[in-house]
């Protein structure tokens, strides 16, 4: 069973009405994610009912729309990209 997946991101200016604006339409592409924006604090609120996106395409996404995000807290190992590393040979 999957666990519900939580990300806390800060980007300063995200209070303007119409980032939250374009946030939504980029946002809402992304399946099983709910979020909200606190605008007292720049911060955005996320909930994912799977790994359908890593941190860095949401990274990605907020620096689309000129804000630079900043990820509070530990990112859920799920979210990080599954990279294949090789060991060097001698």
């Amino acid at each position: 069973m999957a666990r519900m997946l939580e990300l806390e991101v800060y980007a300063d200016g995200v209070r303007d009405l119409n980032k939250i604006m374009e946030l939504d339409m980029e946002l809402e592409a992304i399946p099983g994610l709910r979020y909200k924006v606190d605008r007292n604090h720049d911060i955005v609120y996320m909930e994912l009912d799977g790994p359908t996106v890593t941190f860095r395409e949401i990274r990605a996404t907020f620096r689309k729309l000129g804000l630079e995000p900043k990820f509070v807290g530990a990112i859920p190992p799920e979210l990080r990209p599954k990279t294949k590393t090789q060991p060097l040979s001698a």
